[in-house]
């Protein structure tokens, strides 16, 4: 399993350090948080990645975790998928 979580359905004002803190809880170890910030307005996306320590850590917080409310938003939490190509994976011919 990969220990990268999506976690989705934020709340605006929640902080890496909040959601640290959150994934941390019943021993957990955390071992980085990545908040998607608007390059714009400077705000939250409303979702974040979560990078456990291990497989084990990585199941305990998505069981814990996934559908429990936070702030009054109900949290989505999935294993993260790897990023898809953006080019179509087709090689150009010249």
């Amino acid at each position: 399993m990969n220990h990268k979580l999506h976690v989705g359905n934020l709340a605006s004002d929640m902080t890496s350090d909040q959601l640290g803190e959150l994934f941390g809880r019943d021993g957990r170890n955390v071992a980085r948080v990545s908040l998607v910030m608007s390059r714009d307005a400077g705000v939250s996306r409303g979702f974040a990645f979560v990078e456990m320590a291990s497989d084990e850590d990585a199941n305990r917080a998505v069981a814990a975790l996934h559908g429990t409310e936070v702030a009054g938003r109900t949290l989505r939490v999935t294993v993260a998928h790897p990023p898809k190509s953006r080019f179509g994976g087709r090689v150009a011919r010249i």
